[in-house]
């Protein structure tokens, strides 16, 4: 009997978006179970939004930029699929009944859909893990009042979910990292590494913020926090280990001294579908992975001279959720001025690392984050803390 369940995907024209679609085609043309998809949300792309509805026969298409909804509306022309826009839409159709939502949209821009979906009584595929990092605390409570299930997408929380069984007598965690393209770099190469060079991820396909973020380790910073909010464990019992493959997402460490690790090709499609269908498995067209062909599987500590992300977000999720949220958007800030040419590589752990400094012995520290207006009070903060100091260091050595 085939299994027919309702999602919604926010964030449908990125990467997790777009491999979601193929992930739900590939299942409604072969598998038992059956997707049917109630809404799409993007941020600008109008174009292939409406081409993503259309195949995929949505219920309604919500574009985020408010001045593209004439175009989605002609676009659409035609066809029973409504047209909507801009960030009250997208939390109105993350709130529609649905059996999962995939939240997938960069940032903390997705924290608000994601809290909408949740509180509307929906199951929860993360893969915004900037929602987790500024709301976690918010968002599981919000889930345990719910009844709501927050399933894990990025490949490393996946990996511990499916190792974890019944989770008893858990003594570690330990999420992988590539290392990024600039595993082997020197300080004096990644000084003077242009944006382009930074997004050259060698093993994952992702948008440019994310591959950005891989680079500095940021992304892996920010799951390790997102793993100590999802599994409730203590930042001293998650390791993160360099693993170049990429083929060991992620693992659990018993009390027996058992390890259970989940091994897959490194493609996004394995998790999306993991929590899509769970508790069912869906079948995907992923590649398989041969052992035999791949040779070896080598790990690493981090260099924390070189990729201090790390260290900084063991520092901010000692602290607390106030800090999680200001290492989160102060990165954002100085990632936007690195994309934009207006700072190096290095500069975005620095910026970083100064507002975190700044956040402690300020007269914010402390702050809980248990409602969205703390969250966007320490967001504003910590954008414009990073972008000033950016900007005069920017100053000081004359542009």
């Amino acid at each position: 009997m085939t299994d027919t369940r309702r999602i919604s995907i926010m964030g449908s024209t990125g990467s997790i978006g777009t491999s979601a679609l193929d992930v739900v085609q590939h299942a409604n043309a072969v598998g038992d179970v059956r997707f049917e998809v109630c809404a799409l949300a993007a941020g600008s792309d109008a174009e292939l939004l409406a081409r993503q509805a259309i195949a995929c026969s949505a219920e309604i298409a919500i574009i985020a930029d408010e001045s593209r909804l004439p175009e989605l509306k002609e676009r659409l022309a035609g066809t029973r699929i409504e047209a909507a826009a801009g960030d009250a839409a997208i939390e109105e159709a993350a709130s529609r009944p649905v059996d999962r939502v995939l939240a997938a949209i960069v940032g903390a821009a997705g924290l608000h859909s994601t809290l909408s979906a949740v509180r509307a009584g929906n199951d929860i595929a993360i893969a915004n893990k900037e929602s987790i990092v500024c709301g976690g605390r918010l968002i599981l409570q919000e889930a345990r009042k719910a009844g709501v299930k927050v399933l894990p997408v990025d490949s490393e929380h996946s990996a511990i979910f499916q190792c974890l069984g019944d989770g008893r007598q858990l003594d570690q965690l330990t999420i992988t990292a590539s290392g990024g393209p600039f595993r082997t770099a020197s300080l004096s190469e990644m000084r003077s590494a242009s944006p382009q060079q930074a997004a050259a991820h060698p093993n994952w396909s992702m948008g440019i913020k994310n591959s950005i973020d891989s680079a500095t380790l940021m992304n892996k910073a920010l799951e390790f926090i997102e793993a100590g909010f999802l599994f409730g464990t203590e930042g001293e019992r998650i390791e993160v280990l360099v693993h170049p493959q990429s083929i060991v997402h992620g693992m659990a460490h018993f009390t027996d001294g058992s390890v259970i690790a989940q091994l897959g090709a490194p493609d996004m499609r394995t998790p999306i579908s993991y929590a899509l269908g769970w508790p069912e498995r869906i079948a995907t067209t992923v590649d398989r992975l041969d052992l035999g062909a791949i040779g070896r599987l080598d790990f690493e500590p981090v260099d924390a001279e070189r990729f201090p992300a790390i260290r900084l977000a063991r520092e901010a999720y000692s602290h607390g959720a106030g800090a999680t949220t200001v290492l989160n958007c102060a990165n954002e800030s100085a990632v936007s001025a690195f994309i934009a040419g207006q700072c190096g590589f290095l500069d975005i752990s620095w910026a970083v690392e100064e507002t975190l400094n700044g956040y402690f012995a300020g007269s914010m520290s402390g702050m809980a984050c248990d409602t969205l207006e703390e969250i966007a009070l320490l967001d504003d903060y910590s954008r414009k803390v990073a972008a000033d100091l950016l900007e005069k260091a920017r100053s000081r050595v004359g542009g």
